[in-house]
């Protein structure tokens, strides 16, 4: 498994009237969660890209737990608990300041090339660094 966290500040263009976060904004948070886990496991996305790869989601699950506000410092919590095949599946935790769960989710995200237009398997270079950083 590999596990990674992030904490950031909620800005006050993502929250609504009221000062909640806006809901649609979690999806945001999730993806800074995967971009730091490939980023500690030494890969960017944007290097993942350059080497002919595309992650785009297939699935995303949530479950609102408590709301989060303006201004609140959260964390999320990535994990990869599954090697990757074809897809690729990261869990999140997201806790506010007090430490209490506020929210999860789950992403599910499928290798593709977009010059041969296909679905592949996990590349080898990536393979290699998730397996290298398995705990």
């Amino acid at each position: 498994m590999i596990v990674t966290s992030y904490s950031f500040r909620v800005r006050y263009a993502e929250v609504d009237s009221m000062k909640f976060v806006y809901y649609g904004n979690y999806a945001q948070y999730f993806e800074l969660g995967r971009v730091e886990l490939f980023r500690k496991i030494g890969i960017s996305y944007n290097e993942i890209e350059k080497r002919g790869i595309w992650l785009p989601v297939s699935e995303f699950y949530v479950k609102y737990i408590k709301s989060a506000r303006y201004d609140d410092l959260l964390t999320v919590k990535t994990y990869i608990r599954k090697i990757p095949g074809v897809r690729i599946i990261f869990d999140y935790e997201l806790f506010n300041e007090k430490n209490e769960l506020i929210t999860t989710a789950s992403t599910t995200l499928y290798f593709f090339d977009p010059e041969r237009k296909k679905i592949i398997s996990c590349p080898d270079f990536l393979l290699t660094l998730i397996k290298d950083n398995w705990k």
